[in-house]
C-alpha cells in the first residue's frame, strides 16, 4: 500500500485537496480530526492533558484555545503535549491502516499539517504539498472568524516556510487556480504514484 503524506501551511487549501483525494476513492487519514476526537468528551487525551496542563480541560473537553495559550512559546510544554498526543494518534492511525488494507486500498493519504516539522515525511512514499501565493493565503486565513494578523504570524512562525515545503515535495497542488485545476492535479498525482516506475524509484533497494 502506497503512503502519501499531504501537508501545507495554514490557508493553503490542504483540506480541500484532501477532500479531492477522497472523492477519487483514496482513503484519507485526517490527523487534525483524530486530535479533535481525542480532545472531545470521553476522548483518551482529556485526562492526561488535564493533568499536564491544569485549566486546559473545561466541561470534560480539552479547550483548544486554553491549551494553545499554555504551550505557546514554550518548547518544553509543547514537548509534553506531543508526548501525550502522538502515541494516541498513532494508535488511531494503525486502526485506519488496518481498515484500508482490509478494504483492498492500494494507497492512502495521511493528511498531516506538520508533516515535515515532525519528521513524518520520512515514513511516507510521496509527499504532496498544497500551496498558494502568500497574499491569497493571508486573505483566506484572515477571513476566518477570530483570526488576527498577529495570531496568523504566530502560527506561521511554527510552520516550515511554504517555499521549503514545495522544494522538498514530490508533488505540489496549486490551489490558487480554482477547484477544477486542483482536482486535475490530484488525478495526475494518483496516476503517477500508481506507475510501477514511481514505486521503484521510492524503493531504497533500487539504488
Amino acid at each position: 500500500m502506497i503512503l502519501i503524506g499531504l501537508t501545507g501551511s495554514i490557508g493553503m487549501g490542504k483540506s480541500t485537496t484532501a477532500a479531492m483525494f477522497r472523492e477519487a476513492g483514496v482513503p484519507v487519514y485526517d490527523a487534525d480530526a483524530a486530535v479533535r476526537d481525542l480532545y472531545d468528551l470521553g476522548g483518551a487525551a482529556v485526562g492526561p492533558v488535564g493533568e499536564a496542563f491544569p485549566g486546559a480541560v473545561k466541561d470534560g473537553r480539552v479547550d483548544r484555545e486554553a491549551l494553545r495559550q499554555a504551550v505557546l512559546g514554550d518548547p518544553e510544554a509543547l514537548k509534553r503535549l506531543n508526548a501525550i498526543v502522538h502515541p494516541l494518534v498513532g494508535q488511531d492511525r494503525a486502526g485506519f491502516f488496518a481498515k484500508a488494507q482490509a478494504d483492498g486500498a492500494d494507497m492512502v493519504v495521511l493528511d498531516i499539517p506538520l508533516l515535515f516539522e515532525t519528521g513524518g515525511h520520512a515514513n511516507v512514499d510521496a509527499v504532496v504539498v498544497a500551496s498558494a501565493p502568500a497574499p491569497m493565503q493571508r486573505e483566506r486565513v484572515l477571513a476566518r472568524p477570530g483570526m488576527t494578523p498577529d495570531r496568523l504570524d504566530a502560527i506561521l512562525a511554527q510552520q516550515m516556510a511554504d517555499a521549503e515545503k514545495r522544494a522538498r515535495a514530490h508533488f505540489v497542488v496549486d490551489t490558487s487556480q480554482g477547484l477544477e485545476p486542483a482536482r486535475a492535479q490530484v488525478a495526475q498525482i494518483i496516476a503517477a504514484v500508481r506507475d510501477p516506475q514511481f514505486k521503484t524509484a521510492r524503493d531504497p533497494a533500487a539504488g
